[in-house]
């Protein structure tokens, strides 16, 4: 096989860590000598020029994309890497050529994911949510917390970033019970049930944490039925898509004090409009899309997974992170 084309579709729009530069392009290249020798990379922004530079592309990484006669504008492409884990945003797939695999970025969120999970964890059991809201209103209002180390932790979606948190969670003494289809255990995850036991695993836990991806399967999972399940004073986190909870059923829990706190990363809306009611909802910590992307290594990360994928390819092997259709993950 010659030269792989591979091209790299920025987007203008977004923040710098995303985007795959010249510069990091060059540096990726010199971690993978082995690569480098047998690629021609192609960079350009949003969809300028993308037809002529498909046209003999045989690997496209991107986050979104003109899906509309891919087949006839990049006759040779063989891959697509997302460099999101979410893939709702192109749903329905009905666009994706036969015989194009679609890649995620699985792996690539996990390790800030963990310790923003920990962190969310650690403020919920520290009443942080409350204690901010008193900060605001110049109240001092005390409230005292014990230890999380016994407590109950459920993950909702154990994935890489579920993982992460779990493995995080269990290092400081908390008792993981994860929530995964298939059921198939997970490293730092005590006890491990399939979704057909959701609502007891919501009961039994102090803290929830939400990093399932969104699909057909699991679009308003946690509804108001399933926020009613759970402890009053649970603590609530949601690092995943905002259409997997309803977020109107979460605010007036908060509101009336049947949940202890919440600290939500997403939303449907982003940004968060300025009347949005969730920049007001008491007890709820809201952090704009930040828990999963580190600032330094995103991008690296990101582009070594793309030139493995590439290698790969080379040699025949299946590539890594790809997405089944049918599960929208």
């Amino acid at each position: 096989m010659g030269r792989l084309h591979l091209h790299i579709k920025n987007n203008r729009a977004g923040e710098a860590l995303f985007r795959m530069t010249p510069a990091r392009v060059a540096a990726a290249l010199e971690r993978r000598p082995d690569v480098a020798a047998r690629v021609h990379v192609t960079i350009d922004w949003d969809a300028d020029n993308f037809a002529a530079s498909m046209n003999n592309a045989h690997g496209l990484l991107t986050w979104d994309l003109p899906t509309e006669g891919l087949a006839r504008v990049a006759p040779n492409l063989k891959w697509i890497h997302i460099i999101g884990a979410g893939i709702e945003h192109l749903q329905p797939l009905d666009w994706l050529p036969h015989g194009v695999a679609l890649v995620n970025n699985r792996g690539v969120h996990a390790a800030k994911a963990g310790e923003y999970g920990l962190m969310a964890i650690l403020m919920l059991n520290n009443h942080m949510p409350v204690l901010y809201d008193a900060q605001a209103a110049r109240r001092y209002d005390p409230r005292y917390a014990t230890p999380a180390a016994g407590k109950t932790l459920a993950v909702i979606g154990v994935g890489a970033m579920g993982a992460a948190v779990a493995r995080q969670a269990k290092r400081f003494g908390l008792h993981v019970i994860g929530v995964r289809r298939g059921g198939r255990r997970a490293r730092g995850v005590h006890e491990m049930f399939g979704p057909a036991h959701l609502d007891a695993v919501l009961a039994r836990a102090d803290f929830i944490v939400v990093t399932a991806p969104l699909t057909a399967e699991t679009a308003n999972l946690i509804d108001r039925r399933r926020l009613d399940l759970m402890k009053p004073t649970a603590g609530f986190i949601n690092m995943s898509r905002a259409g997997l909870v309803d977020y109107a059923a979460l605010a007036a829990k908060l509101s009336d004090g049947s949940l202890g706190g919440a600290v939500l990363d997403v939303f449907e809306r982003e940004p968060l409009p300025p009347g949005s009611p969730y920049w007001n909802t008491p007890n709820l910590i809201a952090t704009p899309h930040v828990s999963s992307d580190d600032a330094e290594s995103y991008a690296p990360l990101t582009l070594d997974l793309f030139f493995d994928n590439a290698a790969r390819h080379l040699e025949g092997r299946p590539l890594r992170n790809r997405v089944r259709p049918r599960l929208g993950y």
